[in-house]
């Protein structure tokens, strides 16, 4: 792959949201702020009640999309949309780091398909050593997940089909699909930073090991659906 051809791809940025009103014209802020002065397309797409999230918006030069809720559905509803040849997938609570487009044109000069390390946005240890751990997981599986800021060549995205319109688990039913067609996936040393509001209001240990039963039961071959209704929907994310 031609390295200049890499890096002249323009990016787009697809953040779903569900009541994200308070804080998504900062997100935006950041997304563009963080991107070190290279021109990205953001688009937002909104499947909260009113989209409200997008009447909320305060930052010019946004796609705003209007769609049903699900985050996989969002997604792919924002994607279809963008223009850019590399889809990078953001939640709105979480912040890129510094001069990301130049760590995601390294990335895909060697693969096709990404995503950045984790840190949470905390003081707490415990919350360290929950940012450590997927961290350890997701680079010996190389299936990462929606808060770690995936991205895809755009033409791969779509040739898979996009995210299957599930209500949990979509983002590691993608990277299954990928790793089971041979794709090399990077994880990326440079960390995007979470906000630690799920695991504040559920509690470290309740939300953790929450996390791990419904991945072990989607491992095991749970239905995403049943898996949904056993979880109580999350959707400040």
């Amino acid at each position: 792959m031609d390295p200049m051809a890499t890096s002249a791809r323009s990016i787009s940025v697809i953040i779903p949201v569900f009541g994200e009103s308070a804080i998504i014209s900062q997100t935006v802020r950041q997304v563009r702020a963080s991107a070190s002065g290279r021109p990205v397309e953001i688009v937002v797409a909104d499947g909260g009640p009113g989209h409200a999230t997008l009447a909320a918006l305060g930052e010019p030069d946004v796609i705003g999309v209007r769609c049903p809720p699900g985050r996989g559905v969002q997604m792919n509803a924002g994607a279809a949309v963008a223009g850019g040849g590399v889809l990078l997938f953001l939640h709105a609570d979480t912040r890129l780091p510094k001069n990301w487009p130049a760590a995601v044109d390294r990335a895909l000069h060697d693969v096709r398909a990404g995503a950045f390390s984790l840190a949470v946005d905390s003081p707490r240890t415990s919350l360290a050593v929950v940012a450590r751990f997927a961290n350890l997981r997701s680079r010996f599986e190389r299936v990462p997940y929606g808060d770690q800021a995936p991205f895809l060549d755009a033409a791969l995205f779509r040739e898979l089909g996009g995210f299957a319109p599930i209500p949990i688990m979509e983002d590691v039913d993608l990277f299954r699909r990928l790793k089971r067609r041979g794709e090399p996936i990077a994880i990326l040393r440079e960390r995007v930073l979470t906000s630690p509001r799920r695991w504040e209001r559920d509690g470290v240990v309740r939300r953790t090991l929450g996390n791990w039963r419904l991945r072990l039961c989607y491992a095991l071959g749970a239905a995403p659906e049943d898996l949904a209704r056993s979880y109580r929907p999350d959707r400040e994310e």
